[in-house]
């Protein structure tokens, strides 16, 4: 369930705007993605576990608020990364 490095190196590799980049809100969403993709997949398994719920419904509200700030700061980019991760809205 969680991220190993190599992962998180790969995730950062493909959205990163530049060579140095690790905390662009594109890269935090991606990672916050895939977070919430595997925590999705263990509720499945796990539907009583509701301390993880909790959990997930945090993290969904973070990339929520980097979305909306994204979007407000530039649209491109945010319809770049909605297409790019799947997202919907």
């Amino acid at each position: 369930m969680t991220l190993t490095p190599e992962a998180k190196k790969a995730i950062m590799a493909e959205f990163r705007l530049h060579e140095s980049d690790t905390g662009s809100p594109e890269v935090q969403v991606a990672l916050l993605t895939r977070r919430i993709n595997d925590i999705t997949e263990h509720l499945k398994q796990h539907p009583k576990d509701f301390s993880t719920r909790r959990g997930l419904l945090k993290l969904i509200g973070q990339r929520r608020r980097l979305l909306d700030y994204l979007k407000k700061k530039d649209i491109a980019r945010y319809r770049e990364l909605i297409k790019a991760l799947n997202l919907r809205k």
